[in-house]
């Protein structure tokens, strides 16, 4: 009897329910972002540097050495998300009316690096695989080896291939909504309450499944922004999107997953 009445230990904080988001909150998320930057732009600007950087090296690798492109994308999947936690952490701590400092954003992952490092793994292996999945599209379709800069270009747009880019994009979309789905709310999970990686990847998988048309519009809407910040001049338009995107995430979050007392 002793042993049934004894409290039940110490349980980590679960959510309670994924939660039912409306058609027009990926603009709410945008207008809440942009707020955030416009609160921290000195924050803001330091981490669209660095995506900035990031950006650079890849065209540089696309343009000069395409075979190691998935390479170096799978390294700014090692990056990337710790430095999106630094923008989720100016976020949290303005939410909180607390003043963040850079300081604080750059070491917030140190007390989540077991969860981090887990789904930054999964991360890497599913680039890894996209990258194979690409590269035995190209040698179904061509027999000439791997393709210069030229080849890719002129293999994607050109209209005669159209099967090829049919099934490329096809298999990248593939891989895209896996990475989408895993991490759409995982990370800034992670930062607010430690929750492990698991747990946190497939709250954020439900996130998607029961709000299937407002994350397919946030989807859109982030790769709209991204490509076109890539398509200004010297990919300068990552410098401003990066951060808006980073800091309006941690509202999708906010609005997605909510959490018992």
């Amino acid at each position: 009897m002793a042993a049934d009445a004894a409290p039940a230990g110490p349980e980590g904080p679960r959510p309670a329910r994924v939660q039912r988001l409306r058609p027009a909150a990926p603009l709410r998320w945008l207008a809440r972002g942009a707020r955030d930057l416009r609160g921290q732009p000195g924050i803001a600007f330091f981490y669209g540097l660095c995506f900035w950087a990031m950006a650079l090296v890849l065209g540089a690798v696309f343009r000069h050495k395409p075979e190691y492109t998935m390479t170096i994308v799978s390294g700014c999947l090692l990056v990337g998300p710790f430095l999106a936690m630094g923008l989720y952490e100016v976020s949290r701590r303005r939410e909180r009316g607390e003043t963040p400092a850079l300081g604080h954003s750059l070491t917030c992952w140190d007390g989540h690096l077991g969860s981090m490092g887990l789904l930054v793994l999964v991360l890497t292996v599913l680039e890894l695989l996209w990258g194979r999945a690409s590269l035995v599209v190209f040698a179904v379709f061509f027999n000439t080896g791997m393709p210069s800069t030229a080849g890719v270009l002129e293999a994607v747009f050109n209209p005669r291939n159209w099967q090829f880019l049919a099934v490329y994009l096809l298999v990248g979309g593939v891989f895209a909504a896996l990475v989408f789905c895993s991490t759409v709310v995982s990370i800034p999970m992670i930062l607010d309450r430690d929750t492990d990686a698991v747990t946190a990847a497939l709250t954020s998988f439900r996130t998607v499944l029961e709000n299937t048309g407002v994350m397919l519009l946030w989807g859109t809407l982030v790769v709209g922004l991204t490509l076109g910040a890539l398509w200004l001049p010297w990919a300068l338009g990552i410098v401003a999107v990066g951060p808006w995107l980073g800091h309006a995430t941690w509202h999708a979050y906010r609005d997605a997953v909510a959490w018992d007392a």
